[in-house]
């Protein structure tokens, strides 16, 4: 009988272990994910990554393309002849061999308007990089906590396995000592079983996670990676005047959609110039093919005449113009998505904060009580061993509850970097006492 509680003991031990209360008591060799490793991935993604090498190529030929805008346009060469009747002038005196030079004059701001079209084009390009480099840092981010979070599970899973192993060969030793039924021998051989498929499932999505990552980085698809830990719970983050502005003024996607009004309005600037007449100047000249001597020279300015489609130039315009007030309405409506995705996150943030600590320090305590005391039940004969595996059931649902949660708080932490334009967690620290402008609805 002493063995067989001895046996009980060691199994119930390797639940109510440290290992099994936190993950950082075994995972000593883990890495534990941070601001540092994240820049780290992020430098690497920054020359790996095709979606951000495409980005940057995009920027090249903007840039390329404001530089190459022109203030002169090319001259026009004219080479030609004259023929005359013997009825007609002289070609010893008119001169047979014309040639000339036509040009067009960069009048009314023309080139300036197209410069600054292609210039507005071109910030808007690096703006919409630094977009694409944002979110890439988020996608690492939440790669890096879905992978530490599927080592989590494994690693709980692999707990679990032990347990049942050991608490099979307690039920089969009580069985074959008559103390206990075949019931209980075939339930937890049915829980290991099934605990045995499920691990290995989560093997397959841990690796899953680490292919991801590596389609992030360009790595290779098998590229190892090392154990990763969950980082601790972060603290609350308030819905504060300071945030707010801080999102106003660095959101990324409000900064690509200031570069696409500026934009926009250059755009309509363009199109309300080119209802001014092009100027343009040329020479003429003409000589004698016989002795190749001068005979005659001639200016010209020309003109051209807008009034003909003055109407559909004015309708150039308003189409511009209505592009440029699409825009800046679009902008308005992020400035209020900003608003509400700030505030969602937020209260996300400290929901998933109250979550992760409530089963860390309290639901997990309890549940290592209660299946303690439930095999101790079991094991006098006061209670089932249908009882033993509900507490065992809990345990693992707190544990992976509060794994979860500390995940999801640390997603939607990443996320508010984005929306924030920020690229660490440690510059959000300053605006955790910040006063909420939102009340306090636990009061209501």
């Amino acid at each position: 009988m002493k063995s067989l509680q001895t046996f009980l003991v060691l199994a119930a031990g390797l639940l109510n272990s440290p290992a099994a209360e936190s993950p950082s008591a075994t995972a000593t060799n883990a890495v534990v994910i941070s601001t540092e490793l994240i820049h780290k991935l992020a430098a690497e993604a920054r020359t790996n990554n095709p979606a951000l090498r495409a980005a940057g190529s995009r920027v090249t030929a903007a840039e390329l393309n404001a530089s190459a805008v022109r203030t002169w346009d090319d001259p026009m060469v004219m080479v030609g002849g004259s023929v005359f009747s013997d009825r007609g002038f002289n070609p010893a005196e008119e001169g047979d061999l014309i040639y000339g030079m036509d040009q067009k004059l960069p009048l009314w701001g023309k080139p300036k308007a197209a410069r600054k079209v292609a210039e507005a084009s071109a910030s808007m390009r690096r703006a919409e990089s630094d977009l694409r480099f944002q979110q890439l840092l988020r996608d690492i981010t939440k790669g890096l906590l879905m992978t530490a979070l599927a080592e989590r599970v494994v690693e709980i899973g692999e707990q679990d396995y032990a347990w049942l192993d050991a608490t099979a060969k307690a039920v089969e030793s009580r069985y074959r000592a008559g103390q206990a039924v075949v019931a209980d021998t075939l339930q937890i051989q049915n829980e290991a079983a099934r605990r045995s498929e499920l691990l290995r499932t989560d093997r397959r999505r841990l690796g899953h996670e680490h292919v991801a990552l590596n389609r992030l980085l360009n790595r290779n698809v098998n590229a190892s990676w090392p154990s990763m830990q969950l980082p601790d719970v972060a603290p609350p983050m308030p819905f504060s005047e300071k945030l707010v502005s801080l999102a106003l003024m660095s959101e990324p996607r409000l900064k690509v959609m200031d570069q696409e009004i500026r934009e926009a309005e250059a755009m309509a600037e363009l199109t309300r110039k080119t209802r001014l007449p092009d100027v343009g100047f040329g020479v003429e000249g003409k000589q004698y093919h016989g002795d190749g001597e001068f005979r005659m020279g001639m200016f010209k300015l020309t003109l051209s005449l807008r009034w003909v489609n003055r109407n559909k130039y004015r309708d150039d315009y308003q189409r511009d113009k209505a592009r440029q007030k699409a825009a800046e309405e679009e902008r308005l409506d992020q400035v209020l998505m900003v608003r509400e995705q700030l505030h969602h996150l937020t209260v996300d943030i400290d929901a998933s904060r109250r979550e992760a600590l409530l089963y860390r320090d309290e639901i997990t305590v309890r549940a290592q009580q209660a299946l303690s005391n439930r095999l101790t039940d079991w094991e006098t004969g006061r209670g089932t061993f249908r009882d033993v595996l509900d507490a065992r059931r809990m345990l693992l649902e707190s544990q992976l509850m509060a794994a979860r949660a500390t995940a999801e708080q640390r997603q939607a932490i990443a996320e508010l970097l984005l929306w924030t334009g920020l690229d660490s967690a440690e510059a959000l620290a300053a605006l955790t006492a910040e006063p909420s402008l939102t009340p306090d609805h636990e009061k209501h």
